[in-house]
């Protein structure tokens, strides 16, 4: 097990990133068969694609990928490049007159992290389709979290580093794993102990101001302060067998998962968004996966915090002072 959302079988990932513009994309490759999938959307401002096939009024019932992007709605582009790469190797919807790969997928904003100018596109999809791998478990300052960051209710001068993280469980023949890209308005708590592992920074810059508590000075104010600069989007995946309706509710209670880890979440600037896919391979029920996969995608999060690294200006949890102890750094 490496911790990871490769740790269910069938399942790659693969980062491309543009390290000089502080961004990227992660791509999620399904067998090749394709995967039952669903989506829930929770946060005001989203970017994404391919959603409206997921509904379960819909036709479609499988995914070949998914895509998480940064690059905000330009970061979509990135999509064309892993269909091309899966129709070069005969995967997708067969139409009879061409397969046709269902790629859905989500971006962040990190356009302002580094060079705006240059964002995801097809070549740097395809690039992440060359790199994926069944044992691929990296975080923090990687792919779709090269350029994410966090905790901005005081604008990107008291924000810090997000990133990427990814975790998995295992219980007998069944396996969950998650894939989370933090680029998030609210804190990250650590939901063991209710701290708060990374956030906006008060004005010395020596702690946290507290996101949550912000929110009390600013509800009644009608001023709009925060932009449209953040979200948080992932990726739960699971062997077990679950059609598309029952994915869907599996991305909606996993969604939990993020309420636990980050505080505030689902507002109106961000564009929080999860998908959920399931191989079929292992008879399970949906309860209790729900259940387990928003501890999973939590603890996702949690990982994607601890490993970041400081970029761009903005600090990360492992230098500040309580994360070098943590680390032992």
């Amino acid at each position: 097990m490496n911790q990871s959302l490769t740790d269910v079988p069938g399942f790659k990932v693969g980062h491309a990133g543009i390290d000089e513009a502080a961004t990227g994309c992660t791509v999620i490759l399904c067998p090749p068969e394709g995967a039952a999938a669903g989506v829930d959307i929770r946060g005001g401002a989203p970017g994404v694609r391919e959603t409206g096939a997921l509904s379960p009024v819909n036709a479609i019932e499988g995914v070949h990928a998914i895509l998480l992007s940064g690059g905000s709605a330009f970061g979509l582009d990135a999509a064309g490049g892993i269909m091309q790469y899966l129709e070069e190797r005969g995967i997708g919807f067969d139409t009879g007159a061409a397969r046709v790969p269902i790629v859905p997928g989500a971006v962040i904003f990190d356009l302002a992290a580094g060079r705006g100018d240059l964002r995801p596109d097809k070549a740097l999809g395809y690039r992440a389709c060359q790199n994926a791998s069944s044992s691929e478990a990296s975080r923090g300052n990687v792919g779709a979290g090269t350029g994410a960051t966090l905790g901005k209710a005081l604008g990107a001068e008291f924000s810090m580093k997000g990133g990427l993280g990814t975790a998995s469980l295992k219980i007998g023949e069944l396996v969950i794993g998650a894939l989370v890209v933090v680029n998030s308005l609210g804190d990250v708590i650590d939901p063991s102990t209710g701290q708060i592992l990374a956030g906006t920074l008060n004005k010395a810059k020596t702690g946290f101001a507290n996101s949550a508590k912000l929110m009390e000075s600013l509800a009644f104010t009608g001023i709009e302060v925060f932009g449209g600069t953040n979200t948080t989007i992932a990726c739960l995946a699971t062997n077990g067998q679950f059609n598309k309706t029952q994915c869907t509710k599996l991305a909606m209670m996993a969604h939990d998962g993020l309420a636990r880890a980050i505080n505030p979440i689902h507002t109106m600037f961000d564009g929080d968004t999860i998908f959920a896919l399931a191989s079929g391979e292992v008879r399970a029920d949906l309860t209790a996966v729900g259940s387990l996969g928003a501890g999973v995608l939590a603890q996702a999060v949690v990982n994607a915090v601890k490993a970041a690294e400081s970029a761009y200006g903005f600090t990360a949890w492992k230098d500040l002072a309580g994360g070098r102890e943590k680390s032992g750094a």
